[in-house]
């Protein structure tokens, strides 16, 4: 493909994401209640705690260690995580228990902040939740100098999104991700 058919195809890519973005922001900002989560060790962590010297704050809702898929996303933040948190807060808030959130987090080098939602209606609040179970995105949170929250936008993870590293690369092989599933 020749140079120039390559940057228009980049630009078409880069204005359909854009609307995208103006979507999500056409939503407008959703007040929040100051949910109670909890720390891996099993005490009580109000959603604004989170925001730690912060006024926004990015949560990761994670499907929790039984899933390869939130796994993998996690894994990826690993590398992009002390950039976030210049910026603003970042915690996953996964679907397991408190005690098995810290030792799988440990496991896989996760060097951010990881909370349970187990028990919480945070997760169902936030439409992260089916009948069949805990769904994998992001919500973005704004706190305001009085304490009220406000979620200025959200999006679902799911293979060929912007925030796991890998479906990009598998997009310019042959035969894209050829069945490749994470383990």
């Amino acid at each position: 493909m020749p140079s120039s058919t390559l940057t228009d195809a980049y630009m078409k890519v880069r204005q359909a994401k854009e609307e995208l973005l103006e979507a999500i922001k056409a939503e407008g900002p959703e007040r929040v209640e100051d949910w109670e989560l909890r720390n891996p060790d099993g005490s009580a962590v109000r959603l604004s705690e989170l925001f730690g010297d912060h006024d926004d704050l990015l949560v990761v809702h994670n499907m929790g260690s039984g899933c390869n898929y939130c796994t993998l996303w996690a894994d990826g933040f690993r590398g992009i995580a002390d950039h976030l948190q210049q910026r603003c807060a970042f915690v996953l808030c996964s679907a397991d228990a408190p005690e098995k959130v810290q030792p799988f987090a440990d496991a896989r080098g996760w060097n951010f902040r990881c909370v349970s939602g187990e028990g919480s209606g945070f997760t169902d609040a936030m439409g992260y939740r089916t009948e069949r179970g805990v769904l994998p995105g992001v919500s973005a949170f704004h706190k305001n100098p009085d304490g009220s929250i406000f979620r200025t936008g959200h999006t679902p993870f799911g293979p060929g999104d912007d925030f796991c590293a890998v479906w990009p690369f598998f997009d310019l092989l042959e035969n894209g991700a050829n069945g490749w599933a994470p383990r």
